[in-house]
């Protein structure tokens, strides 16, 4: 029932900055949360941040205080600003959403994220 769209992926230098989008359709309570996911071969899967369509929100240690995570509900999209980017952070980055933050059943198709120094 829910679609997710990505945007906003690229190749940046280190320092710069990215805006990805998440675009939701469907039913609003399969998306009571919806969040950002990075993963780069090899390894897990890393939760970025994520947040309720009532306000809540987590970030994840590694990116707290250049990350944020926030959404126009009016428009169903959620977006991640990313500041002073950081090679570490290349990976595909994933949007997912779910009625519950711990039940994320619905993914994007994943946008790529290349940060080099």
């Amino acid at each position: 029932q829910v679609q997710l769209v990505e945007s906003g992926g690229g190749s940046v230098q280190a320092g710069q900055s990215l805006r990805l989008s998440c675009a939701a359709s469907g039913d609003i309570y399969s998306r009571n949360c919806m969040g950002w996911y990075r993963q780069v071969p090899g390894k897990e899967r890393e939760t970025v941040a994520r947040i309720s369509r009532f306000g809540g929100t987590y970030v994840a240690d590694s990116v707290l205080g250049r990350f944020t995570i926030s959404q126009d509900n009016a428009k169903a999209t959620v977006y991640l600003q990313m500041n002073n980017l950081k090679p570490e952070d290349t990976a595909m980055y994933y949007c997912a959403a779910g009625r519950s933050c711990e039940r994320t059943i619905y993914w994007g198709q994943g946008t790529q994220v290349t940060v080099s120094s």
